[in-house]
């Protein structure tokens, strides 16, 4: 039986597929339920709110004159197996005022340490070290580049860098020790730093801003796990920017007219999805970069995450309850792949939802959690937690929901910590202003 807070609880943790809460969060409470298991507890970080619900201005529509090559697109065929669920055609453009009703990267955990980044006001993202004993207050990054922040992810290969997407461009952020100073770019200010609580030495420098069109929000980022590029995506504008970040330099690449909403690089780096306002997504080879057009006949793309080995590629659409699986059938390069439906039936018949608001997979493909567009009174705002099976098809199991702090509290933002040794770690931006990581547990009895 799935796992139900009542109203009025909050939810801390998972243990074996009891999703366990309790009538108000302290750090005793989390203790007593997992405390000992991990020999830590994750406090909850307060932050503000408004910045993850302020809406996005409308991207602007492409000029009439932008027309895309003929030989800009693939004409092979890809071996899909599609369902009646997608078709293969182009949408009118949604609304897209509303920019944090899409999946776009605003929590993010370090690979190599118990160490959490969010954005948590409209200018700034706040990084929370859990390790560290003495750093009762989290450390918060601003400057005067970095204004609308969108969104924040780790380089993967060091730990040490933070990216944050934001108007204009994208700030990179690094750690400072005494004796290991990172290089910071000319050009950018000499106050841009950052100091860790409690005076332990070290400081955040901003050492580079990854420079758009001035005008241009990026709203969209994904590193690829060796960590030397980085992509990105502007809600205004239908091309996408590959950066060389040692060089500061980047390329644009764009397919269609219409603008983009999410960039993710596959696990292995061979593939990166990408998806766009009007229901159409694309998933390009990283070899040669071509690519092969995908379109839903159920919305936009809302959330997107890959297995942990890069074959299996999992997407939520904004006007539908069942989930795409896309399988890819060959080795990379190759852009072979068929598509099947993943059902979830207790979000359209029990819950009543419209649709899919955001989707985090685990990284060890255990769990998933996601959240949805309206419901039933009783499991608005909740977040349901799947097991996940891959044998080889996509099968999910609902364990439970979770609830946040305060009343009729929304999540704004979540994500899995990628490299957590004693299973899932999920961390979630609610609407009440608290950041809370819950920990999903499956230990022998």
């Amino acid at each position: 039986m799935p796992s139900f807070p009542p109203p009025g609880a909050v939810t801390i943790c998972e243990i074996n597929r009891d999703l366990v809460a309790v009538d108000a969060l302290s750090d005793d409470r989390a203790k007593d339920a997992y405390g000992d298991v991990l020999g830590m507890v994750f406090a909850p970080i307060p932050f503000q709110p408004e910045a993850l619900l302020l809406a996005s201005r409308e991207p602007a529509a492409p000029a009439a004159d932008q027309v895309e090559p003929a030989d800009t697109v693939p004409t092979a065929g890809l071996a899909a197996t599609i369902s009646d669920f997608f078709r293969r055609m182009v949408f009118p453009p949604l609304d897209p005022n509303l920019l944090e009703e899409f999946d776009t990267q605003k929590v993010s955990w370090n690979p190599y340490k118990h160490c959490l980044a969010f954005v948590s006001g409209k200018n700034q993202v706040t990084v929370q070290d859990f390790e560290d004993s003495d750093a009762k207050e989290p450390c918060i990054l601003t400057n005067d580049h970095q204004t609308d922040v969108k969104a924040v992810e780790w380089r993967p290969n060091s730990g040490k860098m933070i990216a944050v997407a934001c108007k204009g461009g994208i700030c990179l952020w690094s750690a400072s020790y005494p004796g290991n100073v990172p290089f910071m770019k000319s050009g950018v200010t000499s106050s841009s730093f950052s100091a860790f609580p409690r005076g332990s030495g070290g400081q955040w420098i901003l050492v580079d801003v990854l420079r758009g069109s001035s005008a241009e929000l990026v709203s969209a980022l994904c590193w690829k796990p060796d960590g030397r590029y980085l992509a990105s995506a502007s809600c205004n504008s239908s091309s996408f920017t590959i950066w060389d970040v040692s060089q500061g330099l980047g390329t644009p690449i764009r397919r269609g007219l219409s603008n983009i909403s999410l960039v993710r690089w596959s696990p292995s780096g061979d593939y990166l999805l990408v998806a766009k306002f009007d229901g159409t997504f694309h998933f390009w080879e990283t070899n040669t970069w071509t690519s092969e057009p995908w379109s839903s006949s159920n919305g936009y793309v809302s959330g997107a995450n890959w297995d942990p080995e890069g074959r299996v590629a999992l997407l939520s659409f904004s006007n539908s309850t069942t989930l795409g699986s896309i399988h890819f059938s060959s080795k990379p390069p190759s852009l072979d792949a068929h598509l099947l439906p993943v059902e979830l039936p207790e979000i359209s018949s029990l819950i009543v939802s419209r649709g899919i608001e955001k989707l985090a997979w685990d990284a060890s493909g255990e769990r998933l959690a996601l959240s949805f567009r309206d419901g039933n009174e009783m499991y608005r705002g909740l977040i349901a937690i799947y097991d996940v099976r891959r044998s080889p098809l996509v099968s999910l199991s609902l364990v439970g929901f979770i609830r946040g702090p305060g009343e009729g509290a929304k999540p704004l933002a979540f994500a899995f910590h990628s490299k957590f040794k004693q299973g899932p770690l999920l961390s979630v931006c609610w609407s009440s202003g608290w950041c809370c990581t819950y920990p999903l547990i499956l230990r022998p009895r």
